[in-house]
C-alpha cells in the first residue's frame, strides 16, 4: 500500500503480491500456437482420422473422455429414447393384440392396464428403474435392456467424478520460469507444489523444450521434443512433493538452451513443456498435471522469493509468494559464452558502468536496439569486455535489458 502512494521505492520491495498492479500481462507472440496451454490442455487438433470405427471398439472410455456436457446429454437421451422405444413397443403390441378397445370382463389382455400411450410409456419406466408395477406386470426382456443401460451409463458418470486429472488441479506451477545463476552456473528454474495435504507417491518431474529445428538434410521438424536433464532437488528417487519445490536444470553443453542468450527470448521460438506425473495416495490411481513456458514467460536475471518459513515450532508455507520473483545479478550472454570466457567465476559485478544498451520492443513490432560508444575500436572486440545483466525492468509497453561491462 505504501509503495503505491509512492512513500517506498519500488525497487525495496523483495516480494509483492501474486496479481501486482504494475507486473505486465506476458502472453505469446501474435499467430504463434502454444504447444501445451497453460492449464495443461494440449493444444493438437486430430484430423483427417480415416478409421473412426476404433473408437467404437472402446465404447466405455469413450464415453469417459467426453466432455461433460456431451456425457450429460448422453445420459439423459439413453434413458428417454429407452423409455420411448419400449414405451411404443408395448402400445404398439396392446393396439395388435386388441388391448386399447373396452371389452367385457371376461377378455384376458397381454398388459394389464395398458390402456394408452401414455399407460404403456410409463409402463416401460416401471420396469426400467423397478419402482413397482401396481396393476401392471413385468416382462424378462425390457428388464434385461434397462439394466444394461444403467450399468453403462452409471458407470460412465462414476469414472468421470473420480478420473485421476481432477487430482491434478491441486497441483500447480509458477506462472513464470526463470534464468539466473545458482552454485556458479547458470541455470533454468520453475516451482511446483501440491495445495492438498494427501501426498502424491513417486512424484516425477519432466521437461521437453519443443522448438522448430532443421537437420543436416535439410528436413525442417516444425515440433521437434528435446528432453532436458534436471537436478532433482532431493536426490535420484523422485521429489517429496511436501511443500513448493524449485526444479533446476543446469544449462551446460548438453542442454537445448546452451546458445539461448537474453536477448535471445525476444525473438526466440521456443516452448519448454513441464509434466509432473505420480500416485495419488488416496485413490492409487496415476495423475499428471502438465505447463508450458514460452519465450515471453522466461524472466531472465531473476529468481523466486522464499514460501517456507518457520513458525511456532512448525514451517509455515505462504502461497502468496508462489510466483513471485526478485532481481538478482546474472550474465546475459548465453552458456556458451560464459564457458569460452571461463565460466561465472570470470565476471565480477562492477559498480562502473562504460557501456549501457537499452534493448526496447514496442507492441507489434520488432526489437529496437539503442547502443552507446559501440564504435570505439576497443569495444568491437568482444574479447575486450563482458556483458553483465544486472537486472530487467519489464513494463506493460516495453522490455528494457540492461547491460553493462566490467
Amino acid at each position: 500500500m505504501l509503495s503505491r502512494k509512492g512513500l517506498i521505492p519500488e525497487d525495496y520491495l523483495l516480494t509483492r503480491l501474486a496479481e501486482d498492479v504494475l507486473q505486465p500481462k506476458f502472453r505469446a507472440k501474435p499467430g504463434k500456437a502454444r504447444f501445451v496451454a497453460k492449464n495443461g490442455t494440449c493444444n493438437v487438433a486430430h484430423t483427417n482420422i480415416r478409421e473412426q470405427g476404433r473408437f467404437l471398439q472402446d465404447v466405455f472410455t469413450t464415453l469417459v473422455d467426453l466432455k461433460w456436457l456431451h456425457t450429460l446429454v448422453i445420459f439423459t437421451m439413453s434413458f428417454l429414447c429407452s423409455w420411448l422405444l419400449f414405451g411404443m413397443i408395448w402400445w404398439l403390441v396392446a393396439f395388435a393384440h386388441g388391448d386399447l378397445d373396452q371389452r367385457g370382463d371376461d377378455f384376458v389382455p397381454c398388459v394389464t392396464d395398458i390402456h394408452s400411450f401414455s399407460s404403456a410409456f410409463l409402463f416401460s419406466i416401471e420396469v426400467q428403474v423397478t419402482i413397482g408395477f401396481g396393476g401392471r406386470m413385468i416382462t424378462e426382456e425390457c428388464n434385461i435392456v434397462g439394466l444394461v443401460i444403467n450399468a453403462i451409463m452409471l458407470g460412465c458418470i462414476f469414472m468421470k467424478t473420480a478420473q485421476a486429472n481432477r487430482r491434478a488441479e491441486t497441483l500447480i506451477f509458477s506462472k513464470h520460469a526463470v534464468i539466473s545463476v545458482r552454485n556458479n552456473k547458470l541455470c533454468f528454474m520453475i516451482r511446483i507444489g501440491d495445495l492438498r495435504k494427501s501426498m502424491i507417491i513417486s512424484a516425477t518431474v519432466r521437461m521437453q523444450v519443443v522448438r522448430r529445428t532443421t537437420t543436416a538434410e535439410g528436413e525442417v521438424v516444425p515440433l521437434d521434443q528435446i528432453d532436458i536433464h534436471m537436478d532433482n532437488p532431493v536426490g535420484t528417487n523422485g521429489i517429496f512433493l511436501v511443500s513448493p519445490l524449485i526444479i533446476c536444470h543446469v544449462i551446460d553443453k548438453d542442454s537445448p538452451l546452451y546458445d539461448l542468450s537474453a536477448s535471445d527470448l525476444l525473438h526466440e521460438d521456443i516452448e519448454v513443456i513441464v509434466v509432473l506425473e505420480g500416485v495419488v495416495e488416496t485413490t492409487g490411481i496415476t495423475t499428471q498435471a502438465r505447463t508450458s513456458y514460452v519465450a515471453d514467460e522466461i524472466l531472465w536475471g531473476q529468481r523466486f522469493v522464499p514460501t517456507v518459513s518457520e513458525e511456532d515450532g512448525m514451517y509455515a508455507v505462504d502461497y502468496s509468494k508462489f510466483g513471485n520473483t526478485v532481481k538478482v545479478p546474472t550474465p546475459c550472454c548465453s552458456a556458451k559464452k560464459l564457458d569460452a570466457v571461463g565460466g561465472i567465476a570470470r565476471f565480477k559485478l562492477n559498480e562502473g558502468v562504460t557501456l549501457r544498451a537499452s534493448v526496447r520492443r514496442r507492441r507489434g513490432g520488432p526489437p529496437v536496439v539503442r547502443r552507446s560508444r559501440l564504435d570505439k575500436p576497443e569495444l568491437k572486440n568482444p574479447e575486450n569486455y563482458k556483458p553483465i545483466l544486472l537486472h530487467t525492468e519489464a513494463m506493460s509497453d516495453r522490455t528494457r535489458l540492461r547491460f553493462f561491462v566490467q
